[in-house]
């Protein structure tokens, strides 16, 4: 059976340890050398880079996330084993792992080791399809001529040049479709390599929870299991158009992916859907300063994230959890897309002066939907602000300063609230 050595690279036939190095980090597969859809997730990405930068926490359980009002960015595999996962509110983890050190995240340090780990891919392959800082999926057919070497060699030579270069780890999946190849690149965290080839697809999934089907959550896991769908062997005895009739759209998915069937795509310019950023108070809050306050700061944020990324948007949204978790939204759809601060500010203030009367609220979010290209951004002004174009260029000069000086150079009063 094909085998390759994940540590010295050495392909063979079968056998426990590699014969040229003696190591025990081996794959093999019957397919191991043709497949070539790929999918890499860092292992606890963020954990990671800290305890990269800082090795007195090598052995400590980690926790990235905010204040004890906050949720769980990511956790190490330290505070894993104590029940810890990402998305938990931050009470229940330091319930379950009390000695956690607890960071908040590091973004511009994680976003630039993420560039870095893209860097390496697109070596590998243009076909490079991020899904977030640390995990995509790569397309690697056609790629052993100008490598000299079959994608899982590559995806291995990855791996490892990560973790010499950058410190870090990564799971790789490698499959016939993007379906199969990010279930397997969970399958033997972390530091692990899986596969899944087409022959053996039907039965490797019969016995395995529908709630491994990505973009499953907890409201569509209880619609299946109250239609008796539990297992993918469930999810197959159902013929498509009853699928259809009960789950609209998705049923037919449903249908395609019970039988391992994914025809997407590995793109490489898969369209930024949306730009937002949020922020959990560590005590309920409905006070209007400390609200426009946090406006203004998520405001900045959203509107350097667009114009980072030469993009617009058209729609401003405003979101806001309310003390018993209810979630409020507020959208306003603008005659022309903008990346101002100021514009983005001032549309999220209107929008929370509809919904104050709903305060306290536990957490609050500004976003940009609708997006486009920069180009298309702020040209026409406002007839009924006579101020906003002298706005927007303070708004461009301050940008200038702070790329030279740095974000602090210049701050507004209210970013002080």
């Amino acid at each position: 059976m094909p085998t390759l050595c994940r540590d010295c690279l050495t392909p063979f036939e079968t056998g426990p340890r590699c014969p040229a190095c003696r190591s025990p980090r081996v794959v093999a597969h019957p397919d191991l050398f043709d497949l070539s859809i790929a999918h890499m997730d860092c292992d606890a990405f963020y954990a990671s880079v800290e305890k990269r930068d800082n090795p007195a926490l090598a052995d400590k359980p980690l926790i990235i996330g905010g204040g004890r009002r906050g949720v769980v960015s990511t956790a190490c595999y330290v505070a894993r084993i104590r029940g810890v996962r990402s998305a938990m509110p931050m009470f229940q983890a330091l319930k379950l792992c009390p000695e956690a050190v607890v960071m908040k995240p590091r973004m511009e340090v994680y976003a630039e080791t993420s560039r870095r780990i893209r860097a390496m891919m697109e070596e590998l392959t243009p076909a490079v399809e991020p899904l977030s800082l640390d995990e995509a999926f790569l397309d690697l057919t056609g790629t052993a001529r100008l490598h000299g070497a079959p994608p899982a060699v590559m995806l291995a030579r990855l791996v490892r040049r990560m973790r010499d270069e950058l410190g870090l780890t990564g799971s790789i999946g490698l499959s016939h479709n993007k379906f199969l190849a990010k279930i397997a690149s969970d399958l033997d965290k972390p530091h692990g390599f899986s596969v899944i080839g087409a022959a053996e697809t039907e039965d490797f999934l019969a016995d395995k929870p529908v709630g491994m089907i990505w973009g499953v959550g907890a409201t569509t896991r209880a619609a299946l299991e109250a239609a008796g769908i539990r297992t993918f062997a469930d999810l197959r005895r159902w013929d498509s158009r009853d699928l259809h009739a009960r789950f609209g759209a998705m049923g037919e998915r449903l249908w395609q992916l019970a039988r391992g069937r994914d025809a997407r795509r590995v793109s490489a310019n898969a369209p930024v859907k949306s730009i937002s950023n949020e922020t959990t108070f560590a005590e309920d809050t409905g006070d209007p300063e400390a609200l426009d306050g946090h406006l203004w700061r998520l405001s900045e944020k959203v509107a350097d994230r667009a114009k980072a990324k030469g993009l617009a948007g058209r729609v401003v949204v405003l979101k806001l959890k309310r003390a018993d978790h209810r979630l409020v939204t507020r959208r306003l759809a603008l005659r022309e897309p903008t990346q101002t601060a100021d514009r983005i500010y001032r549309t999220a203030a209107g929008l929370m002066g509809q919904a104050a009367g709903q305060a306290p609220f536990r957490l609050i979010g500004v976003g940009l939907s609708e997006l486009a290209t920069a180009e298309a951004a702020d040209r026409s002004g406002d007839l009924l602000d006579p101020q906003a174009e002298q706005r927007g260029r303070a708004e461009r000069a301050t940008d200038a300063i702070r790329r030279r000086f740095g974000h602090a150079a210049i701050l507004k009063g209210r970013a002080l609230r």
